[in-house]
């Protein structure tokens, strides 16, 4: 499966790389913090070896030993693991369920930093997440552009207009999804030409399109709503870079056309799973725009930023998103998260991951509706735009995943084809 190699080859490549950052900014934690630094870099890529060895020896998986807010979880989670009843007892790297593993690694990188003060702070995916921001220039210009010309004559346009728009930002945000370091074990994937140019030959590998659902449900909502209900969208964000980017155009699309009268967006408290949006991201894209010398991006940056400050747009993290549960586990783990996610009138999940939680990362027969695969999980209605990466899939029309396996063996695992997959809830 494509959980064995993950764990086999990727895994174990994405450690070298951290291991190999920390190596090359020696001289800045020196400059910084003197030896106080240089022996915390030491500490931290001693801990990461030890790391990578337990997991290319398929050791057992161990308690967290760090005292961070989630530790308890994490290891409850764990207790959790060793007594499945189909289990086989102590969860070790390769015997163990994939999503597991793989967000308990990214949960230990955390912890050697964490646990080494005064690097704890350093997010050492940042540079691949900033080198994939700048080596999608052309495709951010060109969104930019498109954008900005757009919302020249955006309170000109009829209802059908705008539907067609609201279809094609969200088919650029779902293709946006292709850009991810973690994927390709922190290669470079950033998006190098106009999204926009190939969105029509791509609709056929979109396996199920409830893009207009996602319509009526807005257009419902924007022609019930009274002076005292705002129309609220939560996007649950995936990678920083190009993806950001189009789900920034998205989020001020649906503002601009009076679809939503607020977006927030939720995002990662830690680095993870290497291209995945923080706090930190968020805001420095949005800096990196409003200060570029293109005209276009600069708008859009700047723009950006005032309705961050106006509260129109809001930004939130939650330790829930970098824990190794399901979603339908939420409102039992993070009951506050899921009260907040309730009061949204549609919840766009970006990604694989998100998916992979959504669906509990099982492995479903392809025709089951992608509302049982959420097992409970009805916060508000909800749609997931996700190019495939794992081998999860639900709610696909009788044959459809079968025939396209014949010809295209990796079929779920190239990000060739995506999803927009929606769920009203009810």
């Amino acid at each position: 499966s494509s959980a064995y190699f993950t764990i086999k080859d990727r895994l174990p490549q994405i450690l070298t790389r951290v291991i190999d950052t920390l190596h090359r900014h020696k001289n800045e934690f020196f400059e910084e913090h003197g030896e106080k630094g240089v022996e915390a870099e030491k500490r931290a890529i001693s801990f990461l070896s030890k790391l990578r060895n337990e997991l290319q020896t398929d050791k057992p998986m161990t308690p967290l030993e760090d005292e961070l807010p989630d530790t308890a979880l994490w290891n409850q989670y764990l207790d959790y693991q060793r007594n499945l009843p189909n289990g086989s007892g102590e969860p070790s790297w390769f015997q163990s369920p994939w999503l597991y593993v793989e967000c308990y690694m990214y949960r230990r990188i955390h912890a050697a930093l964490a646990q080494n003060p005064p690097i704890d702070n350093f997010d050492v995916f940042k540079e691949g997440k900033a080198q994939s921001f700048f080596e999608s220039q052309e495709a951010v210009i060109a969104l930019c552009t498109y954008f900005q010309e757009l919302l020249k004559n955006i309170k000109d346009l009829d209802e059908k207009q705008l539907q067609e728009e609201l279809l094609k930002l969200l088919q650029v945000s779902l293709w946006g999804n292709k850009c991810d370091l973690s994927f390709s074990a922190g290669e470079n994937t950033s998006q190098k030409s106009s999204p926009l140019q190939s969105l029509e030959n791509m609709v056929p590998y979109i396996l199920v399109n409830d893009m207009e659902k996602v319509w009526s449900l807005l257009l419902n909502a924007k022609k019930n709503r009274t002076e005292r209900s705002n129309v609220r969208v939560d996007i649950i964000l995936d990678n920083a870079g190009f993806e950001l980017v189009s789900d920034l155009v998205l989020a001020d699309f649906l503002l601009s056309s009076k679809l939503a009268d607020e977006v927030y967006f939720h995002g990662k408290s830690i680095p993870w799973y290497v291209s995945d949006t923080t706090k930190n991201d968020f805001n420095w894209t949005i800096k990196q725009l409003g200060s570029a010398n293109h005209m276009w991006m600069s708008r859009c940056g700047i723009n950006w930023e005032g309705n961050l400050k106006k509260g129109v747009w809001v930004f939130r993290d939650h330790m829930f998103w970098t824990l190794p549960h399901d979603f339908s586990s939420m409102s039992e783990v993070a009951p506050d998260l899921y009260a907040e996610l309730q009061k949204s009138n549609l919840l766009l999940f970006k990604g694989d991951l998100n998916y992979r939680k959504l669906t509990g990362d099982r492995k479903w027969e392809y025709t089951v509706p992608f509302h049982q695969a959420l097992n409970k999980f009805h916060p508000a209605p909800l749609c997931s735009l996700r190019t495939l990466k794992s081998d999860t899939q639900v709610g696909l029309k009788p044959g459809q995943g079968e025939q396209i396996q014949a010809s295209e063996p990796e079929w779920m695992v190239s990000a060739k084809y995506g999803v927009v997959q929606f769920d009203a809830g009810l």
